[in-house]
């Protein structure tokens, strides 16, 4: 009978493992995500009628999001059952900040529509080079020589389509159309 009381485990040990900062802020997380999926999920698949199960449109997304939000709520109880470990504030702040620039890359794009794609490259290189912090001309030079050399690349060379900014209808006639296909 012992031998069997020390193979029993209670639920919160199952259960325990070691918790790293960040990691209930994680397991939430991603429990919110499974949830928002399989709440959107009617939207973004169809069941077919006269269709043998398997072979629907739906049922292995259905299926793959019923196991992900399974796992989610384990992984929820494991983070909830675990001794706290100090310091997920600091992780979790650390992840935080680099949406700083996820923040940029948005305004850029949003930007490059009205003051082209030139203008904003450029724009944003040099500012992402100064709360880089580097402060020296020469590197500011070379950003921009960067900054230049990928839009000719893109647009010329790639001959990627980029809207044309607002701002080159003002050029005068001899250069807007240059203008609006390369730069």
């Amino acid at each position: 009978m012992d031998k069997l009381n020390v193979r029993l485990k209670t639920f919160q040990e199952l259960f325990r493992r070691d918790r790293r900062p960040g990691d209930l802020v994680f397991a939430c997380m991603f429990l919110l995500f499974c949830v928002f999926l399989l709440a959107n999920l009617d939207d973004q698949v169809k069941w077919v009628k006269n269709t043998a199960l398997v072979a629907e449109p739906a049922f292995w997304p259905t299926v793959s999001l019923i196991g992900m939000s399974v796992f989610a709520i384990l992984h929820l109880i494991g983070s909830l059952s675990s001794p706290r470990i100090y310091g997920r504030l600091k992780e979790f702040t650390f992840w935080v900040r680099s949406l700083e620039y996820v923040a940029y890359f948005l305004v850029y794009v949003n930007v490059v529509p009205t003051i082209g794609y030139l203008l904003s490259t450029l724009l944003f290189v040099l500012f992402l080079t100064f709360r880089l912090g580097y402060r020296r001309f020469q590197v500011f030079g070379i950003s921009a020589l960067f900054a230049v050399a990928v839009v000719l690349i893109f647009r010329a060379g790639l001959e990627v389509k980029i809207p044309a900014g607002q701002i080159y209808e003002y050029l005068p006639d001899w250069i807007r159309s240059f203008a609006m296909i390369n730069l």
